[in-house]
């Protein structure tokens, strides 16, 4: 059971006066500490629903995104992740811009030794967007990893 000083930063989870923030609020994310830092485990998380906006015509982008992560000390807390991923519902971005900046968020929030964020959005225009983003901690081992992880993915 964890304490309540590891859940200090844990205000969502069971709040129930949420809000939904639909403009980008990287403030949302929260996390908490990783009981396990001597484990390299990965954590997986799939938000099916993400929508964004295209930065020239407004109209809507629906992706599914998928992040893996290798924990060094914290881990995040999903309803803040929910909360922040349907944040960017009128935030104006290409693809690439938006895979870029969740795993930059989430890399500054938890500095863990390995992450991924891939995008796999609906077709618009008869053309679909896969962009895929990924971080190593340096001094981690998985910096060879980074680089090979970034090709497996065209497969």
């Amino acid at each position: 059971m964890r304490s309540e000083s590891e859940l200090d930063g844990v205000t969502l989870l069971g709040n129930t006066n949420t809000k939904y923030v639909t403009t980008y609020s990287p403030e949302i994310l929260e996390k908490f500490p990783n009981k396990h830092p001597e484990n390299d485990y990965m954590v997986t998380l799939n938000c099916p629903e993400f929508t964004s906006l295209c930065p020239k015509t407004g109209q809507p982008d629906f992706a599914e995104i998928k992040i893996n992560y290798i924990p060094d000390g914290f881990l995040v807390e999903s309803k803040s992740l929910k909360l922040y991923l349907f944040s960017f519902r009128n935030h104006g971005d290409f693809h690439e811009d938006c895979m870029n900046i969740i795993m930059k968020d989430l890399v500054k929030l938890l500095s863990p030794k390995y992450l991924e964020v891939r995008g796999i959005f609906t077709p618009r225009g008869g053309i679909s967007i896969y962009p895929f983003a990924n971080y190593a901690k340096e001094g981690s081992g998985y910096e060879d990893y980074k680089k090979s992880r970034m090709f497996e993915i065209l497969k």
